[in-house]
C-alpha cells in the first residue's frame, strides 16, 4: 500500500531528512521518499495514516493526506 501526504514547511534537504526519518521510525513503515520540489512524501507500507500525520506534525511541519 502507498500513501502520499501533503508536507508544508519543508525548506531545505535537512527538513526533508528530519521527514524522512520520522516516517521511517513508525511500525508498517516499508519505505519513505519524501520530496522538497513537490512538498510531498510517498509512505509504503501498512503505517496508521494519523500516526504518519502525528510524526511528521511533532518535527515541525504540517502534512494532510492526498
Amino acid at each position: 500500500m502507498s500513501t502520499t501526504l501533503k508536507v508544508n514547511g519543508m525548506t531545505c534537504m535537512h527538513c526533508v531528512s528530519a521527514v524522512k526519518n520520522a516516517l521511517e521510525q513508525l511500525p508498517g513503515v516499508k519505505t519513505a521518499e519524501v520530496s522538497l520540489e513537490k512538498a510531498q512524501a510517498v509512505v509504503t507500507g501498512e503505517a496508521d495514516v494519523q500516526a504518519m500525520l502525528t510524526a511528521i506534525k511533532e518535527e515541525g511541519y504540517s502534512a494532510e493526506a492526498q
